[in-house]
């Protein structure tokens, strides 16, 4: 028996391979008559038909039918709209809740604010999903004034419409579910498959949870599904053979396939990985029409090429590139992620640009000098002075103009006059009868007109870094000191990154860069990202390195004065880079910050943990509720099963395969290990990447897998209860009815069972413990109270209060508290009669630790992170009265008297305005503290900072001392500790 090795087995039609055998079971005898007979069976062979003739054949699928989707029975219609019913249910639940920012609500509601104002920051994902949030808030009457700086900040007082912003994700959720259900009809699935797969959707805790807060991934996952319907569709048609190659469904389904693309990898880089399934897919059919040369001319084959390229490459990069050009059109201002930009990037943006200053530099030159590299501002000096090493003045780079920037370039030799003698004073070139230029090689000063010290450096170690190789740089001197030999600095113009023939010659504004090499020591001006202490206002630190890195010591000149450069001269500007130079440079500096993203989060995991669900995330806690994001555990085991089960039967297959079994001869085994094989790829390449990272992952990160997970695991299910020949399953739909309603039934029991860490509702400490299966699961069931009737005096927005937020919400009056009791406003209020009557009876004190979230962590999370944290504690003071309820009173104008709290422990002196003699303490000390000696605005350099974006809310961990006096009308005093960032 013939095979050809290194080619995918083609075996013989059906019903002529049935027909063979009978006909050698009833002849024997032709086997000799006709020895080249069983040679049909070669992979090599076409087959031939009864006449002897050879049979017309393509590259048609066998076993494949019209599973067009606009076709399906009105009855599989009217079950996807049930389906979306339920799904709507399900996603907006109570959405309203919780009524305060959310984990990651804090980067992509930000962005949304700052894309209403107009601002330039930088994120590391592509920004469609983020301009659609925008949008969304937008129409919902969204001034963009709602800053969501931290989790917990409260939605209802400031009138943010967050329920019309979650309801995009939401509505996102939803569709997700019909995604599903015609997917599963595309690839041939019973209905009642499909009918399960897309129940798995509605029932996945992990899903539900993501669909329900301003996060990305449930629009991502969104797109991921529609890219996989539309390519389905598509391989649908394509494998129905030529007839169907072109038509109007072929095209569509093809195009619908590059937008989906285009949309899954403008929202985040995932979508790479999804573009990676489908051009694998793609160039398979590429390659099995390159075998059809019967019914595909090379000619024909190039137009399924180029038509692919068109609709699969070119479709989604204009997409993608017109996703960012609406981005730089709408964040036309500056903001704080222009820091991460280069000048010439900066120039583009509202107030950022200059006038044109003119070209050449001059002896004497008023300049201001910007770092290249780390674009972390300007060469800078204020008259502070330095704590340590010399203790002379700082010298820092600081982000934003200033006059405290400019500095007067000074020979190493003052100018002669024309009676031969020096001509003193630091304006002596203001008046020379020629320019005097600066060159390559030129010995300057560098002169600070604002303190009237000098650049200067000396073999002193720096404040910050103190390696050897490192020698700190200070500014020396007062008015009219002439200097001395460590002012000298020599310029070494960097001929490769500056532009033009003259600009490498001579110093040119913008277009030089250089090296200040100091001439004592050898080593060159240098800074790099490391930031100085409050002393110097967290500027960056500015060194003289010898043997540092080059693109850390260049600089340029970007600003520039003479009296000898009038208006006639030669002007230059920053080049506009245009749109693709900000794109290209925008997608690097995404992709840098991105892959640095290395830094540890305690609720991080990696991926071998994701397809067993090892641990989720914890997003909120309030109230005794908590939001964690975990998955449905018998969605998740179940997909990692149906997975296992097909490698192994892959595994089988090959190794039957190799030993010439016929296998493959039968469709139903061909297409069970094609169809599912197809979406299993899909899960690999959406999962196994992830092990190249090093940055920071989550559990998240697995849905985009986990949605193709599902699609194969329903597959085996309609296989192994519908498909399969032989075993009774083909001829009893009961069963597969049976199968997909019982595990879909068992899905959704178990859904309820973790319903509450989704929707942050109330839950009883034993009803969660007896469903956290693993001590990975570390969602806190010490938060929630022992039974439900505790959660009725806490009081719960209503949806009326919560779904049109578009006027501030009234909440309960309470006395001025630190942000860590804002839990307590939802406590209802007392009669304002018993104020007159408070008393303490008890105090108990008691030291807790809790997260970012305000979460209390057991013993054993906080030994887990011991050594991986530090442990920060603030101590905050809170007088509270409550009556013989438990309910909260509302404090008398002026606040609780001295007397009405006797017995209550005094208040913190860390805490402003809990003692009275602690304020009068701090406004004495304000008040003698000396002014600041320079005009830097390092408030503003602070708020200004640049900060990457998404997924860096590090957890943190609190050490909490609470003092709290209860019964009757009582008082309570806690001392809490501020969240403080890992």
């Amino acid at each position: 028996m013939g095979r050809s090795r290194g080619k995918s087995p083609q075996p013989p039609v059906r019903a002529q391979q049935q027909q063979q055998q009978q006909q050698q079971q009833q002849q024997p005898s032709q086997l000799a008559i006709q020895p080249q007979q069983p040679r049909q069976r070669s992979s090599s062979r076409r087959p031939k038909s009864r006449s002897g003739k050879k049979k017309v054949t393509s590259y048609k699928s066998e076993g494949v039918e019209d599973n067009d989707v606009f076709l399906l029975p009105v009855s599989d219609y009217w079950i996807a709209l049930a389906l979306i019913v339920v799904a709507t249910v399900v996603r907006v639940f109570k959405i309203f809740q919780p009524t305060s920012v959310v984990f990651d609500e804090v980067h992509f509601g930000g962005f949304a604010s700052k894309y209403i104002k107009g601002k330039f920051f930088m994120d590391v994902h592509p920004p469609l999903a983020k301009m659609l949030f925008a949008l969304v808030g937008w129409l919902a009457g969204f001034n963009g004034n709602f800053d969501f700086k931290e989790i917990g900040k409260d939605y209802l007082e400031p009138g943010v419409p967050y329920v019309a912003m979650r309801l995009f994700p939401a509505i996102c959720g939803v569709l997700v579910v019909p995604s599903m259900f015609f997917t599963l009809k595309a690839v041939g699935c019973r209905t009642m498959t499909a009918f399960m797969g897309a129940g798995l959707i509605i029932f996945e805790n992990g899903l539900l949870t993501q669909a329900r807060l301003i996060l990305l991934d449930s629009p991502l996952v969104l797109a991921t599904a529609f890219t996989a319907l539309a390519f389905s569709c598509f391989t649908n048609q394509h494998e129905l053979g030529p007839e169907k190659a072109f038509s109007l469904t072929w095209w569509f389904w093809l195009i619908l396939s590059g937008l989906g693309l285009g949309v899954t990898f403008s929202i985040k880089w995932v979508g790479l990985f999804t573009i990676a399934w489908v051009g694998s897919l793609t160039l398979v059919q590429l390659w099995v029409l390159l075998g059809d040369n019967k019914n595909v001319s090379m000619r024909l084959w190039f137009k399924h090429f180029f038509a692919r390229t068109f609709a699969l490459i070119v479709i989604p990069a204009t997409f993608y590139m017109a996703m960012f050009a609406i981005h730089f059109a709408i964040l036309g201002n500056p903001g704080d992620g222009d820091g991460f930009m280069s000048s010439e990037f900066q120039a583009t943006l509202n107030n950022k640009g200059m006038q044109d200053v003119p070209a050449d530099v001059l002896m004497g030159s008023r300049v201001s000098i910007r770092h290249l590299n780390t674009r972390g501002g300007y060469l800078h000096s204020h008259a502070l002075m330095y704590p340590t090493g010399s203790k002379q003045q700082q010298i820092t780079l600081y982000p934003h103009k200033d006059e405290n920037n400019v500095w007067l370039l000074e020979n190493q030799t003052q100018p002669l006059g024309i009676d031969g003698q020096p001509i003193n004073g630091t304006t002596a070139w203001d008046a020379l009868p020629e320019p005097e230029y600066l060159q390559h090689g030129s010995v300057i000063r560098l002169y600070h007109r604002p303190t009237h010290r000098r650049l200067h450096s000396h073999d002193v170690r720096p404040p910050i870094t103190e390696a050897e190789w490192q020698n700190e740089v200070s500014a020396y001197g007062y008015e009219g000191f002439e200097g001395d030999a460590n002012d000298f600095f020599r310029i070494e113009i960097v001929g490769r990154q500056s532009h033009g023939a003259i600009a490498k010659k001579r110093v040119r504004t913008i277009e030089t860069k250089f090296r200040l090499v100091h001439l004592m020591t050898g080593c060159a001006l240098f800074s790099h990202k490391v930031k100085l202490p409050d002393w110097a206002s967290e500027q960056q630190e500015v060194t003289c390195a010898r043997g540092g890195t080059v693109p850390n010591s260049i600089w340029y000149i970007e600003h520039n004065e003479h009296p000898m450069l009038g208006e006639g001269v030669e002007k230059v500007n920053y080049r506009n880079p245009g749109f693709f130079g900000k794109f290209l440079e925008l997608n690097k500096v995404m992709w840098t910050t991105n892959a640095g993203l290395t830094d540890s989060h305690a609720w991080d995991s990696r991926p071998e943990s994701w397809p067993i669900l090892r641990r989720g995330i914890n997003f909120w806690g309030r109230h005794h509720t908590q939001v964690y994001l975990i998955g449905n555990p018998v969605i998740w085991w179940s997909t990692t099963i149906g997975i296992a089960i097909w490698v192994l039967f892959k595994g089988v297959a090959v190794l039957r395969w190799q030993r010439s079994c016929a296998d493959y001869a039968n469709p139903t085994f061909k297409r069970f290990d094609y169809e599912i094989g197809t979406y299993i790829l899909g899960w690999a390449l959406h999962y196994f990447p992830f092990y190249l990272m090093k940055r920071q992952l989550f559990l998240h990160h697995y849905f985009p897998a986990l949605y193709f997970a599902i699609i194969a695991l329903c597959q085996i299910f309609d296989y192994a209860t519908a498909r399969v020949p032989g075993i009774g399953v083909r001829e009893n739909p009961i069963i597969n009815r049976i199968a997909t309603v019982s595990f879909l039934v068992l899905s959704a029991a178990v859904f309820t069972l973790y319903a509450p860490l989704a929707y942050g509702s109330p839950w009883t400490r034993a009803e969660c413990k007896r469903v956290k299966l693993f001590d990975t699961w570390d969602f806190d069931c010490n938060t929630f109270f022992d039974n439900y009737d505790q959660y009725t005096n806490i009081e719960v927005p209503s949806v009326s209060e919560s779904v049109v937020p578009t006027t501030a919400a009234k909440i309960p009056e309470q006395p001025a508290v630190p942000v860590e009791q804002k839990e307590e406003a939802n406590i209802s209020g007392a009669p304002v009669e018993a104020e007159q009557q408070h008393r303490v009876l008890a105090r108990e004190e008691k030291v807790e630790y809790r997260d970012q979230d305000g979460n209390l962590l057991n013993d054993e999370q906080v030994k887990a992170l011991e050594g991986k944290v530090d442990f920060k504690t603030k101590y905050e003071t809170k007088v509270r009265v409550v009556d013989e309820a438990g309910n909260e009173m509302e404090a008398p104008e002026g606040g609780w008297v001295e007397e009405e709290l006797i017995g209550v422990a005094p208040p913190h002196p860390d805490v402003e305005g809990a003692n009275s003699e602690t304020v009068n303490d701090k406004a004495q000390n304000e008040a003698a503290a000396p002014p600041e000696a320079s005009k830097d605005g390092e408030k503003e350099a602070e708020e200004s900072k640049p900060k990457p974006a998404s997924e860096l809310k590090d957890a943190t961990s609190i050490e909490e001392n609470e003092v709290e006096e209860k019964p009757k009308p009582s008082v309570e005093k806690e001392e809490a500790a501020v969240h403080e960032e890992l």
